[in-house]
């Protein structure tokens, strides 16, 4: 499974000189964690500097007893940015949180452009899925298992079997080439 089916497309992102309160504000209306933080570059275009998340803020802020009043957003925001192509797998998305440190990881196209955001709980979600999928592989396994032994147990009145009498009783006669030994 691709990143790029698995990442949130609908990045939401607040301008790097924006207040504290504008970010909490907004990852709450957004039901997000996690903020990518922009500046206006040159020619206007708006760039990722950073991400800013719920626990920063909690954190770096609250924790410490620093005034949010004070703080913009790119002063709290992590300016370290881990990254990762679209067309990656789950795995690797994995590994790469593991060695960054990180629970959200960019997401960008093969041009270099933002393409979404992938958080640990997206990963966990998609695995998730797969792991599902396997589980359901071996109860098909099992229900087709059950359903072929059905079928080679079926009465010995059926067809299928030739009327020998009672179990454990000796056997009437010869069944195919050659006397039988019982």
């Amino acid at each position: 499974m691709k990143i790029g089916d698995v990442c949130r497309h609908e990045v939401v992102s607040i301008d790097a000189h924006a207040p504290l309160r504008e970010a909490a504000a907004l990852m709450r209306s957004q039901h997000v964690g996690a903020l990518v933080v922009t500046e206006t570059g040159p020619q206007g275009m708006h760039q990722v500097i950073g991400v800013l998340s719920d626990r920063d803020l909690a954190i770096e802020v609250l924790a410490r007893g620093a005034d949010a009043a004070e703080l913009k957003v790119g002063q709290l925001a992590q300016r370290r940015l881990a990254a990762i192509p679209a067309d990656a797998d789950v795995a690797a998305a994995a590994t790469s949180m593991r060695k960054a440190g990180v629970r959200r990881l960019l997401v960008h196209a093969a041009d270099g452009r933002l393409a979404g955001f992938v958080s640990s709980d997206d990963l966990l979600e998609a695995m998730a899925a797969q792991l599902g999928e396997l589980a359901q592989a071996l109860r098909a396994g099992i229900e087709r298992e059950r359903s072929e032994r059905a079928v080679l147990a079926r009465p010995a009145s059926h067809p299928l079997f030739l009327n020998a009498g009672t179990p454990g009783m000796p056997w009437p006669g010869p069944v195919g080439p050659g006397p039988v030994d019982r």
